[in-house]
């Protein structure tokens, strides 16, 4: 196997369980994964099966209680709380199946905040906004706020909120699982092509088995272990 280095993500040996009663329920058992930069990976696994609780630590939402989570070569399980969340807001993005954009801010304004949160001036935050939207097809739609937006544009916001500082991995969780298929499928094109564009590591979570084939690799969760889908 390359050096964890040459992956944006790696998860070695991870477990993760819960007291249950007197016992616990074991819900990943194991498991390792590696994503290369710009390689997409289709998560697809029935409710209830652990998929979410294995974006959230690959995310660093959540601690696993064994094993290792590599973020750009670097382990991450023994870091401060303070210092994993740097790793989160810097290296990687997120988006979940509903926007969460926020209603009082323009599709612009909404992209542009987590740069200036990060540093960028207003200036460069706006610009880089203005060209991740355009990409999606958004161009004439800057100045529009959520409400005034499709449930298609509202998701493709929520994508270029999610890589506008460039990060290192992206984790979406059900991202077109609001949406009617024609929709859904324009949604999901532009996220592949902007991971495509970006170099960025993309691990989704989906139930569409059609969007999930359009993907680089695809794998699932069986009694807790990850196991690659031919």
């Amino acid at each position: 196997m390359p050096p964890r280095s040459n992956y944006a993500l790696a998860l070695t040996g991870v477990v993760r369980r819960y007291t249950e009663g007197v016992g616990a329920l074991e819900i990943l058992r194991g498991v390792d994964l590696t994503i290369s930069p710009g390689q997409s990976v289709a998560l697809v696994a029935p409710s209830g099966s652990g998929k979410s609780t294995l974006l959230h630590i690959a995310g660093l939402l959540e601690h696993s209680d064994e094993g290792e989570v590599f973020i750009d070569g670097r382990p991450t399980a023994r870091l401060a709380d303070a210092e994993r969340t740097r790793i989160r807001r810097m290296h990687i993005g997120f988006v979940y199946q509903f926007h969460h954009l926020l209603g009082e801010f323009s599709a612009l304004e909404n992209v542009a905040m987590p740069q200036m949160i990060r540093g960028l001036s207003h200036k460069e935050a706006n610009a880089r906004a203005k060209d991740l939207l355009s990409y999606l097809g958004l161009g004439a739609r800057l100045t529009h706020r959520p409400s005034e937006l499709s449930g298609g544009e509202q998701q493709r916001v929520a994508i270029a909120r999610a890589l506008a500082n460039a990060p290192r991995l992206l984790l979406a969780d059900e991202p077109t699982g609001n949406l009617d298929p024609k929709t859904s499928d324009h949604v999901f094109g532009a996220l592949t092509e902007l991971v495509q564009a970006t170099g960025v590591a993309a691990l989704i979570a989906t139930h569409n088995l059609d969007l999930a084939a359009r993907m680089d690799r695809r794998v699932t969760l069986r009694e807790g272990k990850l196991v690659e889908l031919v």
